[in-house]
């Protein structure tokens, strides 16, 4: 199921706010740069680099994920690990807001998003 389209909207505000506040420089994001997708009821934020032997073709890692769960009203956050799997935030695995989402994910306080 996707997100309500009410929602939505303001999902996508929020994420667009976080993307103008966090995005490096214009000169640099051919080199580096985030972003983010919908995916059904998950929210995931990426990196996007040159792949390191053909700067032509682009990557994306995966950094942070939030999947809102409807029948508790809340977000849960999940970071994405060596293992190649996303796994469960464990000091803050569910927020009431997709604010607080973001907060936790610029701060990062453990070094589980952005190493």
């Amino acid at each position: 199921m996707a997100l309500e389209f009410e929602n939505e909207i303001e999902i996508i505000e929020v994420m667009e706010g976080y993307l103008i506040n966090s995005r490096p420089p214009e000169e640099i994001r051919n080199q580096l740069d985030i972003s983010y997708k919908i995916e059904g009821q998950s929210i995931v934020v990426f990196e996007i680099r040159p792949l390191w032997n053909n700067p032509n073709i682009k990557i994306e890692s995966e950094i942070a994920k939030t999947t809102f769960v409807k029948k508790e009203n809340i977000w849960k956050i999940f970071w994405f690990r060596a293992d190649m799997k996303w796994h469960s935030y464990k000091p803050n695995p569910k927020v009431n807001s997709l604010k607080e989402f973001i907060k936790i994910v610029e701060e990062d306080k453990l070094g589980c998003f952005w190493g």
